[in-house]
């Protein structure tokens, strides 16, 4: 989920994937499930899959994702996805 605000539209996923201070590592051998623990702690952050972690690796969408995790990102974040829902949702 990557937030502490389920249920509530925010960019808390983009801001928590691009977190610096967070170490990827793969649960299994597949290497389709990955925990995200702090760089100095070692505490379980998050839990992620690889769908989710591309958004992190692809370099056009870590470009998005660096506009929607930016600290003025939330507001672009809800009002783009909010207009692409309303499109998906008239369309007949």
């Amino acid at each position: 989920v990557l937030t502490k605000r389920p249920g509530q539209l925010s960019n808390d996923f983009f801001v928590n994937l691009l977190d610096i201070s967070t170490a990827w590592k793969a649960t299994g051998s597949d290497e389709e499930l990955f925990e995200g623990s702090d760089r100095k702690t070692g505490d379980k952050r998050w839990t992620a899959t690889r769908a989710d972690l591309v958004f992190g690796s692809h370099a056009e969408l870590r470009a998005l994702a660096e506009v929607y995790g930016s600290a003025d990102g939330e507001k672009k974040f809800v009002n783009d996805f909010v207009a692409a829902w309303t499109k998906v949702s008239n369309l007949d």
